[in-house]
């Protein structure tokens, strides 16, 4: 489950985010030419051969550093590199082999992963330069040539991290289990959750955020199903982080995000909604994950009449964007609610993959046409022919139409709600895309 990951590493100013930046399409990391400039990781997904995969572009590494700041974009690599499935190692010709590049090279052979040396700056077309292949003492898995900035190689990379991909397993059904991540900013009660519904001690509890900083998996089976609980370091904004070792952390929390089935998005009733929680929640959102918010520390709370329902608009009213997502009220110190909500991620899991048959969803949509028309533009309507789900989790819908720029985000909410009223599908976003339908298509 889940998309394969690549991490870019390699010394500042080897070309990583350039590359990056090519592979994905658009300028998303900053280029420059001082070393050091990309500080933190950007995380992105892109497709090679009708693959997804996700990229994770780091700063540079300096083995041997005591600047605060290297040593904190050494921790991001790091853990960029325990996250990956496959690693792309960057180096540079014309600076030739470094000490640091061999020291790095270690650090890759003990993580055990498959490794692609790609060597930067080879500027012209052809066989590899002669001084690329001093780069084949590193010992690694493979020595390839390319130029970033010229776009040259590229092709060549991209198959052989495609070719060192994790296969996809058949038999993936051998492993029931839901897979849940507990997300949220630090200190909002993760890993007592993670304790709560583990009954085990697994992971420290302190008032000091930010205590977790790795990913914890836990395996539960119980009267409501199996699940695997991933408890993750906690997502701080970055302009308020202190310790190095967390501002990276977040790398394995969105990791954890994309091979989740549900995200459990905790809230600290005590503090209340704060942007961060928001973009915590986007996250989740963004990837199409099943979503549900887990007000903690709800026993806490001073109360009085209304108190539930004055907090329910707050979050209905801070996370328009995720009125599918049920809210539950809990208390992970002494385990209120959290059996209810064991039973909601059953639930949610559920209407994540439930797919609609053909005709069901058209006899729908038909009818929500009738009720409210489609729009238009000068006088041109949008003509939907017919539709079908076309995945799960999310549950994703193509419409085939006359024209699809005849269309509106407001319509396709329209289209969402009915279907919410119709068949549920709680707990799960649901995603459109259209296509023109040629008067030849069958």
């Amino acid at each position: 489950m889940g998309k394969p990951v690549v991490a870019i590493v390699g010394r500042p100013n080897v070309g990583k985010s350039s590359l990056f930046n090519t592979l994905y399409g658009e300028r998303i990391s900053i280029v420059h030419d001082t070393p050091g400039v990309t500080r933190d990781r950007i995380y992105a997904t892109t497709t090679w051969r009708e693959k997804e995969f996700v990229m994770i572009d780091t700063g540079g590494i300096e083995p041997n550093n005591d600047d605060v700041i290297l040593q904190g974009m050494r921790i991001q690599a790091e853990i960029a590199i325990e996250t990956a499935d496959v690693i792309l190692f960057m180096v540079d010709v014309k600076q030739g082999l470094t000490a640091a590049d061999e020291e790095i090279a270690v650090m890759l052979r003990k993580a055990g992963r498959p490794v692609v040396v790609a060597v930067n700056k080879c500027d012209h077309v052809g066989e590899m330069p002669a001084e690329a292949y001093e780069f084949y003492n590193l010992g690694l898995d493979v020595v390839l040539p390319i130029s970033a900035s010229h776009r040259l190689g590229l092709g060549e990379v991209l198959d052989a991290i495609f070719e060192r991909f994790p296969e996809d397993k058949e038999g993936e059904g051998e492993d029931e289990s839901i897979k849940v991540a507990l997300i949220g900013r630090p200190n909002a009660g993760k890993s007592s959750l993670t304790n709560r519904m583990t009954g085990d001690n697994r992971s420290i509890v302190s008032d000091i955020a930010g205590t977790t900083r790795d990913s914890i998996d836990s395996y539960v089976e119980n009267e409501f199903g199996k699940f695997t609980i991933v408890d993750t370091a906690g997502m701080r904004k970055k302009g308020r982080i202190e310790d190095v070792i967390e501002k990276y952390s977040m790398v394995r929390a969105l990791a954890a995000i994309e091979h989740a089935s549900v995200c459990v998005i905790l809230i600290d009733a005590s503090v209340g909604v704060t942007e961060q929680d928001t973009r915590v929640a986007g996250l989740a959102h963004d990837s199409g994950k099943a979503c549900i918010f887990a007000i903690n520390k709800w026993d806490i709370v001073d109360k009085e009449t209304g108190t539930l329902e004055a907090m329910t608009k707050i979050m209905r009213d801070r996370f328009a964007f995720m009125d599918y997502a049920p809210i539950i009220f809990l208390s992970a110190k002494t385990g209120q609610r959290v059996d209810k909500l064991f039973k909601k991620i059953v639930e949610v899991h559920e209407q994540a993959g439930r797919r609609l048959s053909t005709g069901v969803f058209n006899d729908m949509l038909n009818e929500a046409v009738a009720m409210v028309p489609t729009p238009q533009d000068k006088g041109k309507h949008l003509k939907i022919y017919y539709g079908t789900q076309v995945a799960t989790n999310p549950p994703t819908f193509a419409l085939f139409v006359n024209d699809k720029e005849l269309s509106h985000f407001s319509y396709e909410r329209y289209l969402e709600n009915q279907i919410r009223k119709n068949f549920g599908f709680e707990g799960t976003p649901i995603k459109f895309f259209l296509r023109n339908k040629n008067k030849n298509d069958d």
